[in-house]
């Protein structure tokens, strides 16, 4: 089976700095894995080699078996990647509906007109109603976001990602700034996701990573330092002292 996402020998360089180095991994269709390790491990530089925000130093990026190196990263989320920041990455002034439309608008090929009501666009509204059903927003659909809950906000965020139907959908620290009751609710929206969506998180609560995830792949210093299952990293000695703590 072709796996969904694959990234072979990706190396990053800024200057004599190597964020990310000569990393291979690959996600198969409904794989959950999460990506953790300390700060400045290289975990956000290789989401944004994944979704085109930078051009590797070396290496490639392949989506549902072909390569997608040279691609930007609105064609790459044609092909059906989504994404989340790790700082929320809305349209503040606008109401949680219209930030649905957008995103749906953004990528479809269809006439944009500014006099034209977002509403207007039945089959993108319709689509987006589902969604915030789905995810359980519908009562504030009509709410600005700018004066929604931080946990209120990620869930939309969400919402937009998976708006275009991703088939693999990268998670940038989804709980992160969440009090434990956000996080909760959150890990769980996470959780009843589509199980043919190929998930790829980075999360630095070690709880929600373990939760949320079938497969972990550690990071430190650009590089793949360890990789397994829940038990198998929870055990592993040296993922312990670079990241989970030693008594």
């Amino acid at each position: 089976m072709v796996p969904p996402l694959e990234c072979s020998n990706l190396s990053k360089s800024f200057g004599g700095l190597e964020a990310v180095r000569n990393v291979t991994l690959r996600v198969m269709e409904g794989e959950r894995k999460a990506i953790v390790g300390p700060n400045g491990a290289g975990k956000t530089t290789l989401f944004r080699l994944i979704s085109g925000e930078f051009s590797p130093t070396s290496g490639n990026v392949r989506l549902f078996g072909r390569d997608v190196t040279g691609l930007k990263a609105y064609e790459r989320t044609r092909l059906g990647l989504g994404r989340t920041f790790q700082i929320t990455n809305l349209f503040p002034t606008l109401n949680v509906i219209d930030n649905l439309l957008l995103a749906q608008l953004g990528l479809e090929k269809s006439k944009f007109s500014m006099a034209k009501p977002l509403s207007s666009y039945k089959k993108f509204y319709q689509k987006a109603i589902a969604l915030l059903e789905r995810i359980g927003m519908f009562d504030k659909r009509d709410e600005i976001v700018k004066y929604l809950s931080h946990g209120d906000q990620r869930q939309i965020e969400i919402g937009m990602a998976l708006v275009i139907d991703p088939r693999v959908l990268l998670l940038d620290e989804p709980t992160a700034g969440l009090s434990p009751a956000e996080s909760k609710l959150i890990t769980q929206m996470i959780k009843n996701l589509d199980p043919k969506i190929s998930i790829l998180v980075i999360e630095h609560d070690m709880d929600v990573a373990f939760e949320i995830s079938n497969s972990i792949t550690v990071l430190n210093f650009g590089a793949i330092f360890a990789e397994g299952t829940q038990e198998q990293i929870r055990k592993h000695k040296g993922v312990q002292e670079i990241y989970l703590g030693v008594e």
